[in-house]
Parts: C-alpha cells; sequence; structure tokens
C-alpha cells in the first residue's frame, strides 16, 4: 500500500466508526499480509471478502475512487534516465518561443487569435514524450500516433523551430497561411491540420472529441493489421494528450468501453487537468479528476493520477495525521483555481492557513517555496514516471490524469484566470517577469521585443535535443505518404454482370454486395479491403460476406452462434476482415477513418468501404466526415438506402433527403447518386483507380437503393460521362422509342410536336423514365439524363466559369430542347446547385423531396413529394405551357 495514503484512511473510518478497536485489529491483519505475502496476496484476499459480501447482499461496493494522490508512490519511481536541468531549459524556451508568435501575431493583425495558456499548462507533458517516449517512423520501428491537444500547436510548432523544421519567418507567419508565401515564409494552420500542413501533422484534433474516439480506433485497426497479418504494430503506441474539458464531449467517451474490452494496451491517453475550459472551471463545485477516475476505472482502463509534484513528497512525508490529504479532499476545483491565480502568500494564508496542522506544514518554507510548489502535470520527474508506468502497462488501456495550471507560468497576465483561455496581449513587465520566471537568457528589449530565440548549435541544449529524438527515429509530428501502389483488377473481372445487367432486377446495393464479394477474392486488392458496417450487414445483405471472410475479432469466436448450420452463419475470428461496430456510426466512421489514412499513418494502403444508413452519415457524423477529410482519408462512403423515399415504412429520422448537399461542401468528397448498377460499377472501378493507383487525396460518397428495378446495360461510351457526373439516358416521343444512349443523342424536335428535358438521378431516375413514357404518349417528345452527381456537375460549372469555357452540363444538354425539369430524392437545393450551368434561355424547374420524411409506400412518398412519374409529367406540361 502507498505509505502516504495510511493517514488518510485511518482517519476517514475513524469518523464514523462504532467500534475502532476492532477496525484497527482488521487493518493493522491487512498490513500485516501485505508486508508478509506481498500485494498480489492482498488483492486474492480482498476479492473473496468483495464475493462474499456481495453474495450475502450487503449493497458494498468497492469506491472507484482513490486519495487525491498519485498513484506512483515515491519509492515506486524509476530513475529518470535523462538530464532534468537540460530538460527545463528547453521546455522553457519553447514556452517562451510558443508565447511569443502568438503575442506577435495579434499584435500585427489583432484578429488572428491564437492561443498561450494551453500550452502553457501542457508544455512539460509534451516535452517528456518528446524526449523519452514519442517514437517516429523509421526503418526498424514503423513509429507511434501521438495526438496532440490543438491548442497547443504553437508549442509544438516552437520545437520544430528548435529542431530546424521551421523557420523564424514561419513563426512571424503563425495563422497566416495566404500572405505568408509572399514573404518567403511558411504560414502555420491554427490547429493540427493535415490538408494545411501535409508534411507535419498527422491528426485533426481541432474539433473537441473526435481526436479521443480517433485515437482508440486507430489502437483498434493496429491489432486487427496485426492479427490479419498485414503489419506488425506489436511494438507501437498510440499516445494521445487531450483536455479535461474535452472529456465533457460524448465523442470522448463513447469508446472507453471498446478500448478496454479489446485490451488495448498499445492506448496511452494523457489527461491534461488544468481544471479549466474557455470560460471557467471545468467542475467547479467539484473535481474533474476524481470523476474521470471513475469513469476510467469503471469503464476497464488503467488509471494513473499525477497530482502532486516532488516538493510535495517531503510535505506528504511528514503529514503524519493526514491533514493535508484531508484538505486535498475538501478542496473543489473552484477553489483549487483561486489557488493557482493567487501567490504564495495567499495560499500560505488560505490554503495552509486552514488548521494548526496544515501551518505546521508550511513553517520553514518562503511564500516563494509555496508558490513554486508543482502540480505533478509540471514535473518532468513525475511526468516521466507515469508515462514509464502507462507504457510497460499490459492487458489494458492506460489514461494518466495530469493535475496541472492553465496558464502556467504567465502570473499575474493569465495564470489560474477565467479569461485566460483567449489570453493573448502581454504588457512589458508581463513579458520581463515570464523571462524572470523560466530564467530565459533575454535581455530585458529581448524580451519586451517579443524575440525568439535558439540555442547555439553545439550548446548543450540543443545536442540533448537532437540526440534523444535521434534515438526515437527522428522528429515527430510528421505526416509520410509513401506507400505501395495496388493494382485494380479489370472492371469486367468483378464488375461485367452489372455493365450487362440485361433487365435483371435488382437493388443497387445489392449490385454493390456483389462486387464487393467479387473483389475480396482478388489476391492482390482483396485481402487490403477493410468492410465496415455499423449494425446493419444484413439489412444490407451482405451476411454472405461472414463466412466468405469472417469479423473481425480480437479474441476470435468464443461460441456457437445461434445459426451456425446456415450458409449465412455468424463468423467471428482473429483474421476476419469485416469491422463490425455495432450501433455506434461515430465509431465506425472512426473505424474508416483509420482505414481510410492507414497509407500515411502505416505506409500500408488499405481501402475501406462503409456502408450505412445514408441518413446516420453526413447527418450523424458529418463532423468526422469532414475531420477525415483534412486527414486526406481516401475510401468510399456509402450510403445504402438513401433517399427520402426509398425507405419507405421507416419514417422522418431514417430517411435521407440532405446527405449530397453536405457532401458537395466537402472538397475532396466526390459524390455521386447512381440510378443503376452499370452507373455504380463505372464509379467503383474510377475511385479504386483514383485511390490506390493514382494515391489521389480524395474520398467517395456513393448513394445506393434497396428498390429492385429492372437494370440496363450501360451504353456503350458512356463511362466518362458517368464520371463526369450525368449522360443522355434516351430519348421519347410519338415516333421515337427509347435510345441505347448517349451515343445517339437526343432525337430530332419533331416540327409540329413540343419537347421537353428531364433530368433525374438515383431513385427517382425510373419515376423519370415512366414520366417520360406518358409525356411521350401524349405527343411530347422527351430527352431523358441520368444525372450520377449533381456535385461534380456543381464543380465542373465552377471551373469552368472562372476559364471562360462552357460547362460540361451546358455542353451535355444542348443538343436538346425545350424546358428542363430535373427531379431527385433529396432537397431542391441539390438540382438547384447547377441552374447557373444550363444553356442560355432555357426555363428550368426542380422537384425534390423538401420538408420532413414520412411513413408510407415508396408510391405515397413519392406522391406526397410530388417526384412522382404523374407529377413529374405534370410539372413538365406546366413548364411547356410557361
Amino acid at each position: 500500500m502507498n505509505a502516504p495514503f495510511e493517514p488518510l484512511l485511518h482517519a476517514l473510518t475513524q469518523a464514523h466508526d462504532i467500534d475502532p478497536e476492532e477496525t484497527a485489529e482488521w487493518r493493522e491483519a491487512l498490513l500485516a499480509l501485505i508486508g508478509t505475502q506481498g500485494p498480489e496476496r492482498a488483492r486474492q484476499i480482498l476479492d473473496e471478502l468483495a464475493t462474499v459480501a456481495r453474495q450475502q447482499r450487503t449493497g458494498w461496493q468497492p469506491d472507484l475512487n482513490t486519495p487525491y494522490m498519485n498513484t506512483i508512490a515515491v519509492e515506486d519511481q524509476p530513475d529518470f534516465p535523462g538530464d532534468l536541468a537540460t530538460e527545463e531549459r528547453l521546455v522553457a524556451i519553447m514556452r517562451w518561443n510558443a508565447l511569443a508568435m502568438v503575442v506577435r501575431a495579434n499584435q500585427a493583425y489583432g484578429e488572428l487569435g491564437g492561443h498561450i495558456a494551453s500550452y502553457a499548462s501542457v508544455a512539460d507533458l509534451f516535452e517528456t514524450g518528446f524526449h523519452h517516449f514519442f517514437h517516429a517512423r523509421t526503418e526498424q520501428h514503423k513509429g507511434d500516433l501521438v495526438f496532440f491537444q490543438p491548442h497547443s500547436a504553437p508549442g509544438v510548432y516552437a520545437r520544430a523551430f528548435l529542431e530546424g523544421r521551421l523557420t523564424e519567418a514561419d513563426l512571424m507567419h503563425y495563422r497566416q497561411e495566404i500572405t505568408a508565401p509572399d514573404s518567403g515564409a511558411r504560414g502555420l494552420s491554427s490547429y493540427p491540420h493535415p490538408w494545411l500542413m501535409p508534411d507535419f501533422w498527422q491528426f485533426p484534433t481541432g474539433s473537441m472529441g473526435l481526436g479521443p474516439i480517433s485515437s482508440i480506433y486507430h489502437a483498434r485497426f493496429m491489432r486487427y493489421l496485426t492479427h490479419r497479418q498485414l503489419q506488425d504494430c506489436s511494438g507501437r503506441k498510440v499516445w494521445g494528450v487531450f483536455g479535461d474539458g474535452e472529456m465533457d464531449e460524448p465523442e470522448s467517451m463513447s469508446a472507453l468501453t471498446l478500448a478496454a474490452r479489446e485490451k488495448l494496451d498499445n492506448l496511452v491517453w494523457v489527461v491534461n487537468c488544468n481544471l479549466q475550459r474557455l470560460d471557467g472551471p471545468v467542475r467547479g463545485n467539484g473535481r474533474i479528476i476524481d470523476e474521470l477516475e471513475k469513469l476510467f476505472a469503471g469503464a476497464g482502463w488503467n488509471v494513473i493520477k499525477l497530482i502532486w509534484g516532488s516538493d510535495w513528497d517531503g510535505l506528504l512525508a511528514r503529514d503524519t495525521s493526514g491533514a493535508l490529504l484531508r484538505a486535498f479532499a475538501n478542496t473543489v476545483d473552484g477553489q483549487m483555481q483561486t489557488f493557482a491565480a493567487k501567490d504564495g502568500r495567499f495560499n500560505r494564508e488560505n490554503f495552509f492557513g486552514q488548521n494548526e496542522e496544515l501551518a505546521r506544514l508550511a513553517q520553514g518554507m518562503t511564500d516563494e517555496q509555496i508558490d513554486r510548489l508543482k502540480r505533478g502535470g509540471h514535473d518532468i520527474v513525475k511526468i516521466h514516471a507515469a508515462y514509464a508506468a502507462a507504457a510497460a502497462h499490459r492487458g489494458q488501456p492506460t489514461v494518466i490524469l495530469a493535475h496541472t495550471k492553465k496558464g502556467f507560468g504567465m502570473g499575474s497576465a493569465g495564470q489560474g484566470k477565467m479569461t485566460t483561455h483567449s489570453q493573448k496581449k502581454f504588457d512589458e513587465q508581463d513579458l520581463i517577469d515570464y523571462r524572470n520566471r523560466f530564467d530565459l537568457p533575454l535581455s530585458d528589449e529581448q524580451a519586451k521585443g517579443l524575440a525568439f530565440y535558439k540555442p547555439a548549435d553545439d550548446s548543450a541544449e540543443m545536442r540533448y535535443l537532437r540526440e534523444h529524438r535521434a534515438r526515437l527515429g527522428g522528429s515527430l509530428p510528421k505526416r509520410e505518404t509513401t506507400c505501395d501502389r495496388l493494382p485494380v483488377p479489370a472492371l469486367a473481372s468483378y464488375g461485367q454482370f452489372a455493365l450487362q445487367a440485361d433487365g435483371k432486377d435488382m437493388s443497387t446495393t445489392m449490385a454493390f454486395v456483389r462486387m464487393l464479394g467479387n473483389l475480396l477474392k482478388d489476391t492482390q486488392l482483396g485481402p487490403r479491403i477493410v468492410p465496415i458496417v455499423a449494425d446493419e450487414a444484413r439489412t444490407f445483405g451482405m451476411a454472405n460476406l461472414f463466412k466468405q471472410v469472417g469479423i473481425y475479432s480480437s479474441v476470435g469466436q468464443r461460441y456457437a452462434p445461434e445459426d451456425i448450420g446456415s450458409v449465412l452463419s455468424y463468423r467471428e475470428a482473429t483474421d476476419g476482415q469485416i469491422l463490425e461496430e455495432g450501433i455506434s456510426e461515430a465509431g465506425a466512421i472512426a473505424s474508416w477513418t483509420a482505414a481510410a489514412t492507414s497509407y500515411s499513418v502505416h505506409g500500408l494502403a488499405m481501402l475501406p468501404f462503409y456502408i450505412y444508413y445514408s441518413m446516420f452519415g453526413f447527418q450523424r457524423v458529418g463532423d468526422a466526415i469532414w475531420a477525415a477529410a483534412d486527414q486526406r482519408a481516401r475510401g468510399f462512403l456509402l450510403g445504402a438506402t438513401s433517399g427520402r423515399t426509398t425507405l419507405g415504412g421507416e419514417g422522418l429520422q431514417h430517411q435521407d433527403g440532405s446527405s449530397h448537399l453536405v457532401a458537395a461542401t466537402i472538397p475532396n468528397c466526390k459524390a455521386y447518386d447512381p440510378a443503376f448498377a452499370g452507373e455504380l460499377a463505372v464509379i467503383l472501378d474510377a475511385g479504386m483507380r483514383e485511390m490506390v493507383e493514382q494515391q489521389a487525396d480524395v474520398f467517395y460518397y456513393v448513394t445506393l437503393m434497396n428498390e429492385n428495378y429492372a437494370q440496363p446495360n450501360l451504353p456503350e461510351g458512356a463511362e466518362r460521362c458517368v464520371l463526369r457526373g450525368g449522360y443522355h439516358f434516351g430519348a421519347y416521343g410519338p415516333t421515337d422509342g427509347p435510345t441505347d444512349g448517349p451515343a445517339n443523342g437526343p432525337s430530332d424536335a419533331s416540327a409540329k410536336g413540343q419537347r421537353v428535358t428531364l433530368l433525374g438521378s438515383g431513385a427517382i431516375l425510373t419515376e423519370v423514365i415512366r414520366a417520360a413514357e406518358q409525356l411521350a404518349a401524349q405527343g411530347v417528345g422527351v430527352d431523358v439524363y441520368s444525372i450520377t452527381s449533381w456535385s461534380e456537375l456543381a464543380r465542373d460549372g465552377m471551373a469552368h466559369e472562372a476559364s471562360g469555357d462552357a460547362p460540361y452540363l451546358s455542353r451535355l444538354l444542348a443538343p436538346s430542347a425545350g424546358p428542363i425539369v430535373a427531379a431527385s430524392d433529396y432537397v431542391r437545393a441539390v438540382p438547384e446547385s447547377v441552374r447557373a450551368y444550363l444553356p442560355e434561355g432555357r426555363r428550368y424547374r426542380t422537384l425534390g423531396t423538401d420538408g420532413f420524411g414520412r411513413s408510407d409506400t415508396r408510391a405515397a412518398l413519392r406522391r406526397f413529394f410530388a417526384v412522382d412519374a404523374g407529377s413529374i409529367a405534370q410539372a413538365a406540361l406546366q413548364a411547356l405551357a410557361g
């Protein structure tokens, strides 16, 4: 037992004890057991007693909170392997350069913003990792994954400056990415953004909560790669440094049990508990560290509390009555922040002055010594001990709850103050005080002028910095993109049935699953495919893949499934290929992101296909998809049962009318809404070649339907048009039947009859075709165009608008005649996005599914939203009438 705990435990039991003498006997017996037979035997006895207590229904449960103390006792700390003085000097230099960078930017351009206080609290946590634990990628070691607290990005830039990766000119262009090149500098992004700094940042963490859940699924994906024998990740760690306020985000907490269930001991979280959000305390009336300890311990994590620095060890050793621990137990975070913001005299009077026992402990200490008492997250020796214990722990993920001060060292300018998160201006005396606090070798003029400081290349500090990073493989963060190019099989080898469907009835979802099954059989690409579902594999007809490739499980299958005799029985395996994530769209998209960025994170190209209800994609986890875009993901998102009218009975919260609108806003997302299996096959083939052969940083969003209808053959020569966004499907009229496709082009307008042009996408194209047949029966000539991507047409239009050339859509529709009516299963804003790129002088009317969804049959829903064949035909006649 940690000796400092004993006085507190004794004091607590004495407070409400009806028989102190008997309690003392039990206590002494336990201590004797530990002393003679060790802690392992003591744990066995305690487990047995807990079992008996539960069997007897005593109502007792162990308290998940331990005293407000360091988990690692002084006597258990390993020897510190570094030069403490040198590391403290280095972190002081980085603190200064980070501060100078932000303050300079705001002196020049007050609107730029930036953060100082977060890095001030986390600097020692970062630097201990950089010096001793964070491995970069080498030939021998594939590298650790490190998720950095985003508001602390200036500190990472400050280190990169010392390493020579960034110049002083770069630091002077913090948050000035557009104007920096004019000065021959590199602009530094506000937060970790791989899209903006593609050789530097690995993981985007600026959207609070997404970093934590992403780190868990990256750790699990590393196990997946190892178990499938694609890459040995056994010697690698995932480190995540996050904020205590960030733990309020539901994504931060949503996958804790998965990490414990999977025994992800390759995962270490460091929660920077500076006790403060943007506006005030995280838990002013409680203690966030206590709350998080319960949460993580209850979820099955190994919890290491890093509360007090080494200067407290002597005080705790002298605290034989438990007065100090009782004071800690009775101090809420709001009060703790007040102590952080005040000086040594205030803390002497208001903390140590609470009673005589505390006052005696502080006797002989000056006010400055009291002011310099460190919290654990600012003590490099204590941090190293916590990190070493976490790295060595087996069988559980580990969280280190590190107690820090927000704005550490900022003194009256911001340490522990409510306003410190937004503090980015310092007066001259504040700068000199900061310089003095960290004993920086700067003159008064250099301090007041915010001069960047870099020691000489041959100085002890610079040699130390280089040597320690060299031992760990080089600089971090660093994003690399070298990976193998995967050959994609010929389209006919897996999708010929879709290209030449010959009128067979099938849904596009069914066609996709069949093509996926064929692709998985390919000896080169197949093993790199990662099928992902939330909990809908059977809904999407993927049950046949259970036996073909299996569902990944880190422990295999320890049971005989109920349907073991079935051809489609549920099969889990350690080398299973499908990631079945349960009812968690946030978890599934995190898994997809881990696989979709494997090419850069692991140097191993993987190709994920995540299929899900389209409504639960961009609407449910759009922020996570945006983060994946920032991380330059490559893979397919398949929005199944898409549209507002294909999922008949489910109703409002299952029907998607907006995902294509949102997808269009993401620059590196190519979104398609194919109606037919042949179109889908062409899109999948092109996407695979673009992402794994050409290695372009794009991803594809493709919507699929569960509606069975006759699938036509893909018209000859239509492939390029499908990818550009649309093609001429056929012409209908009194003397003209449907053509075989774009090779024939629109039929000539009848001299007597009127003509109209109909555009349709996805599920509604079949309604458009029926509308064309109705109109043709009434003597109206019709040209039908299959629109496979509204967003690609709009992007092409914008690009050609800038160049002055005619957009593709304008040229595509030029041979047609009459007003244009466009219909889709999405809100009207989707087809409205191409209005500016139509041939001049043509009336344009859009039909869509605006409003809330409903439960009914497909036919009723389409009538309700006026996207059925009759409504489309009526809209065309009205447009002809003017």
